[in-house]
């Protein structure tokens, strides 16, 4: 019922933004200079790989029914039942008991990793990281938000990102920026492009260096 009710609360923790705009800039890599890309785009928070939260989840519930059913929770009597024995060579009690550990360790972590993602999206801030490094198999990482304020986060690479625009975004709460998440750090979340190439002027330039706006200026 706990692992079920963390679950919900996390569907629960809807993000009040889905769609962000950012400005991006990403190295081109050519010989004989260096240059850079510079592109808006508009980004949208997706859930992603849900599998990973609920496999494990209910493989551990159903093993805890399994187990209750045989009239005990914390003593495995099921592995010693013929028909496993037959074809399962368990060496014992304790791989049983490791095992066990893997199996709620796992369960934790991923729903920990779960809720932690919901928290930070829930209101949540798009920007740029600043700098980026890897350092055993972690990813380090430091970002601006919109205050000016510098903040720092680090976590582990869950997927390849196939665009770099979208592998260096930072989420932050607005409220917490130390609540962060880098994009291609995120288990439950990727970001999706839903619209790039925006012009750097926005409405307002642009009227107010259309003719007409200039022609209605006093001399």
């Amino acid at each position: 019922m706990v692992i079920l009710a963390v679950v919900v609360f996390g569907f629960l923790l809807r993000p009040q933004r889905e769609v962000f705009y950012l400005r991006t800039k990403v190295s081109v890599p050519d010989p004989g200079y260096f240059a850079m890309e510079h592109d808006r785009i508009a980004v949208r928070v997706e859930l992603a790989r849900l599998w990973l939260l609920f496999v494990p989840t209910f493989a551990a519930v159903g093993f805890l029914l399994i187990t209750f059913a045989r009239g005990t929770t914390w003593h495995f009597s099921l592995w010693n039942s013929p028909p496993v024995e037959k074809y399962v060579d368990i060496g014992g009690p304790y791989p049983i008991f490791l095992f066990c550990r893997i199996l709620v360790a796992l369960v934790i972590g991923l729903l920990s990793t779960w809720l932690s993602e919901r928290w930070v999206i829930r209101d949540a801030e798009a920007c740029n990281a600043d700098s980026i490094s890897a350092m055993a198999g972690r990813i380090l990482y430091s970002f601006k938000n919109r205050s000016g304020e510098y903040y720092g986060g680090e976590g582990f690479p869950c997927a390849p990102m196939r665009s770099r625009q979208l592998a260096t975004i930072v989420l932050y709460n607005v409220s917490k920026p130390q609540l962060n998440k880098l994009s291609m750090c995120c288990l439950f979340h990727r970001l999706v492009v839903i619209g790039r190439g925006v012009t750097d002027l926005d409405e307002a330039t642009v009227i107010a260096h259309s003719p007409a706006a200039a022609a209605s200026q006093p001399l």
